[in-house]
């Protein structure tokens, strides 16, 4: 299974970079991918010029396969009633920080794949091409795989992978309840349905036929090993990159990173509006991390947009999404082709 994934995406590794919007750009993802894993690029923040260039930049650094994942959520409607109940809750916070609500902007900020976004993926032909949330519609699911590209998408329940396996994924990605970032579940928002990475991962492998790829919490050669020990086919990794000079990385989330407050990670939906696992800080703390006043994913983001760049000006993530997994303790700041290089001895590869 180990070679059967390395040979799907035409890597030397099954060690798969997660993508990670606002942390990373190409750099990253070269690293990886010159290093014998598969560099990740996340191109649902970026816009059309943004992703042509990063693309041209990943391929003037490297022949090695790379990897562009989009999301695939559904847009939500505006909602004027629930945008007022967000905003009312964050006021006191707009009063402390001399801000006017007035001058905020409502914007998504995140894209799902569309046929507009597909029309100017297909001429860059990415080699593998992954998905959260789901993915795109049959028609342009069709056109991805049609250029021969690699579909890899998430699963959070063995319902999900055997969706996505039915629907023509070449690989699933077991997303754990570990994992840092955004969830990547999209049949049932009970999130009481979702388990650790090690209860789920056996029984993704027992009920499909295609590789499945380990992710959350893995970030060294143990973890490396001990999901493959369960049946993964190889491995995707995310926070354990978070401090490799690679990556994008600001000060402040290095900072939350190696200290104390990484131990305590929570899920919030308080920064975009949808479940995404970060260390906690004060915003979470005195809302509730999965407060109900945050509009739908990703209209949510906006609103708190400006108290986030108060806040960091004056050297404070009270409002910055500190995005990490449960394992933080794995992160080192070693540059990212080293560390996967790392990663690999847990699949007996030095």
């Amino acid at each position: 299974m180990r070679l059967d994934l390395a040979a799907l995406l035409g890597t030397a590794l099954p060690i798969i970079q997660a993508p990670m919007a606002g942390v990373q750009g190409s750099a990253l993802a070269i690293a990886v991918s010159q290093a014998g894993g598969l560099g990740s690029l996340p191109c649902a923040m970026l816009a059309p010029e943004a992703i042509e260039r990063e693309v041209a930049a990943i391929r003037a650094a490297t022949d090695r396969p790379f990897n562009l994942n989009f999301f695939c959520h559904v847009p939500p409607e505006p909602d004027a009633a629930h945008e007022a109940r967000w905003r009312e809750r964050l006021a006191p916070y707009y009063a402390e920080f001399g801000i006017d609500p007035a001058g905020i902007g409502a914007g998504a900020g995140r894209q799902p794949f569309s046929a507009a976004l597909c029309d100017l993926v297909e001429p860059l032909r990415p080699p593998v091409m992954s998905f959260h949330f789901g993915l795109p519609a049959p028609q342009l699911l069709a056109r991805v795989k049609g250029w021969g590209a690699r579909v890899l998408a998430s699963a959070t329940t063995v319902e999900e992978g055997l969706w996505l396996q039915a629907q023509g994924a070449d690989a699933v990605i077991a997303q754990g309840l570990e994992a840092g970032g955004h969830r990547g579940h999209f049949m049932s928002d009970d999130l009481s349905r979702q388990s650790g990475l090690f209860a789920l991962l056996p029984q993704l492998v027992a009920a499909l036929e295609v590789p499945v790829i380990a992710a959350g919490g893995i970030a060294d050669a143990a973890g490396v090993a001990a999901a493959m020990a369960l049946g993964a086919a190889g491995v995707q990794v995310g926070t354990a990159y978070l401090l490799s000079p690679e990556a994008t990385t600001s000060a402040l989330h290095r900072a939350a990173l190696q200290s104390e407050a990484a131990r305590h990670t929570a899920l919030t939906r308080l920064f975009t509006g949808r479940p995404a696992r970060g260390i906690v800080n004060r915003v979470m703390r005195e809302l509730g991390p999965m407060s109900p006043d945050a509009p739908a994913f990703p209209l949510a983001t906006a609103a708190i947009a400006p108290l986030r760049a108060k806040a960091e000006a004056a050297g404070r993530g009270d409002f910055t999404p500190l995005w990490s997994g449960q394992n933080a303790a794995g992160c080192r700041p070693v540059p990212a082709g080293e560390l996967t290089r790392t990663l690999a001895e847990g699949l007996g590869v030095r």
